[in-house]
């Protein structure tokens, strides 16, 4: 009777470990998942972010920014942080021999206000409100970003300056520049407003490879052999809608009903024997109820004034964008503020903002390649109440393409500075800087960076 009694006990105790282990186990596991949500819970409820920010401001580490309508568009946290944080030092027009002549004309003789109207007055608009900034700096030392004004151009397109006296007079004044030797341009913003982008500057490739372009055009490879639009530096802007549009209380030419609208679609520019243009002319004349598209003249009799060129743009539902000289058309931003849905007929286009913008949302991209009757077919199918959806939505939207302070809390500077803010270095180098054990910058001949006079060897 021993054995067996000794052999109950021996079963019943093993029975009674293996379940303590498993039951042990088990609680284990359930501590450590509990331990690992409560952490995660703790950490984002005392944040620093958490502590300055409620927290339906901050949906899975994005920053949240209202905009018109009450609606949301979120910067990500990653590579732009929870808040906009930095300082860009303005060249004053009269610090640097030559920086006059890019904003006024050899002579000086074309005044800003000249230039700040039409497609091409971002250059001036973004140079004043910089100088507005709440993120300005009067100091270098302590500057994350400099802005070099320039309005050229305005200036060439009004004879102030000729394209060999544009390049030279960037070279002399850029020579002139320590902090865009030190950083070999990488920290230096500069403004082209139109089609041609930073070709304005015929040297571009040589001293602008390395710093950052404010420009709405992302693509010239059709007179030029390459683009000088870099997506990992440059930032593209949106274009210059007339203040009359855009402006609170604006009332130019105010949308029509849907209803009320003549045309199915419009194309409203000049065909500049691009192959996409004339495809439209001659299907608005196959078409002639549905698409309108009249041939628009620079001058004389026959030239469309601006309240009138509004008129024709809203009365279609559809507003065709095709490419031009270059990849953008103003006509895309231009058709948010008639309230017609954005056709973009330019495969090579670069749009601003797309960290943010989703657009699909608000606009319709179509193969250039295959501009035709479907395109036409297609437009015709898609239902009123999905125009006056993508028609609101665009109304919400709007806003970003609006030259306005960086305070709004929807602006086309608001987003440039939150794109400006992802350029932002701790730490600037080029191949013609260098440092020594104590921290000090020199160049090639040894001399400290306070030594540095201009002119000065371009990187």
């Amino acid at each position: 009777m021993g054995s067996p009694s000794n052999k109950h006990r021996t079963f019943t105790s093993h029975t009674h470990h293996s379940l303590c282990t498993r039951t042990h186990q088990i609680a284990a596991l359930a501590i450590i998942i509990v331990t690992f949500f409560l952490t995660r819970l703790l950490d984002r409820s005392f944040s620093p972010c958490a502590s300055q920010t409620p927290a339906s401001q901050l949906p899975s580490s994005r920053t949240a920014l209202r905009v018109n309508g009450g609606g949301f568009l979120s910067w990500p946290e990653r590579g732009y942080g929870s808040q906009l944080a930095l300082k860009i030092y303005v060249y004053e027009e009269d610090e640097i021999d030559g920086l006059k002549s890019l904003l006024y004309g050899r002579d000086g003789s074309i005044p800003a206000e000249a230039c700040v109207a039409g497609q091409w007055g971002t250059q001036v608009k973004i140079h004043r409100l910089l100088l507005k900034s709440r993120f300005r700096t009067r100091r270098k030392d302590e500057a994350d970003l400099f802005f070099v004004p320039a309005y050229v151009k305005c200036v060439r397109m009004k004879g102030g300056l000729n394209d060999k006296e544009i390049d030279q007079m960037y070279v002399k004044v850029l020579s002139q520049m320590p902090y865009f030797r030190l950083s070999g341009g990488r920290n230096h913003i500069f403004v082209f407003p139109s089609g041609a982008g930073p070709h304005l500057f015929k040297s571009w490739a040589t001293y602008l490879n390395r710093s950052i372009v404010l420009t709405p055009e992302g693509d010239r490879t059709d007179k030029k052999n390459i683009s000088a639009f870099n997506t990992w530096k440059d930032i593209i802007i949106p274009g210059n809608v007339a203040d009359e549009m855009t402006g609170n209380g604006a009332t130019l030419v105010q949308p029509l009903p849907l209803s009320k609208r003549k045309f199915l679609a419009n194309f409203l520019g000049r065909a500049q024997r691009k192959v996409g243009r004339l495809q439209l002319v001659e299907l608005a004349k196959q078409f002639p109820d549905k698409l309108e598209s009249p041939e628009l003249q620079l001058s004389g009799p026959d030239k469309l004034g601006r309240i009138e060129y509004f008129n024709h743009l809203r009365n279609a539902r559809f507003c065709l964008a095709p490419r031009g000289e270059s990849s953008w058309t103003l006509r895309f931003y231009e058709s948010f503020f008639v309230e017609c849905v954005p056709v973009i007929l330019s495969d090579q286009v670069e749009l601003p903002f797309q960290n943010v913008i989703d657009y699909t949302q608000v606009s319709i991209k179509w193969p250039s390649t295959r501009i035709g009757p479907q395109l036409l077919e297609y437009l015709e199918s898609i239902p009123d109440k999905a125009i006056e959806e993508m028609i609101s939505r665009g109304r919400e939207m709007r806003c970003w393409w609006v030259y306005a302070s960086e305070s709004e809390p929807c602006s086309a500077m608001r987003g440039i500075m939150w794109e400006l803010q992802r350029k932002v270095r701790a730490f600037h180098q080029s191949t013609e800087t260098f440092w020594l054990h104590n921290g000090s910058i020199i160049n090639r001949n040894l001399e400290q960076f306070s030594n540095w006079k201009p002119p000065m060897p371009l990187p």
